[in-house]
């Protein structure tokens, strides 16, 4: 299993930043991760200079936002999708994605039933809650 570091995944994310501005080639994952960063230009100032990346401190402050945090979330939940794991996530975020008429908003849903997840597993000192997750999504998509 991949297990990048805090580091690790900020110079990942600058990186590819780096290379969409450049022309570079990039590798599957980084043409992924360039999608999602453009879909976020509030974001490319973070990732324009990996040294200040790798020295702040994003904290939990009402309001703001880890760009790395929620872009390695973009990225979670499309490779969630392209193998659908866990089983039922792919149509679920499909029919968010329908629901909402966009796939970046139906991320950013899915986003929050992942982030839940995850905080009650830690909180919980338990495995995440797959099944939990997709129904909150389920949940989303279904609703009026």
């Amino acid at each position: 299993m991949f297990n990048p570091s805090q580091a690790d995944v900020r110079r990942f994310f600058c990186t590819v930043l780096h290379k969409q501005n450049t022309g570079a080639p990039m590798e599957a994952i980084e043409t992924l991760a360039a999608l999602w960063i453009d879909e976020h230009p509030e974001y490319h100032a973070d990732l324009a200079d990996v040294d200040a990346a790798l020295a702040r401190n994003y904290d939990a402050k009402p309001g703001a936002t880890n760009p790395f945090l929620h872009l390695s979330m973009h990225l979670s939940i499309s490779e969630q999708c392209s193998i659908d794991q866990p089983r039922g996530i792919r149509q679920a975020v499909e029919l968010l994605t329908a629901r909402l008429d966009s796939l970046h908003d139906a991320h950013h849903a899915a986003m929050e039933c992942l982030g839940s997840m995850l905080w009650e597993a830690q909180q919980a000192g338990r495995a995440p809650d797959g099944e939990a997750y997709l129904a909150c999504v389920q949940r989303r998509a279904t609703r009026d």
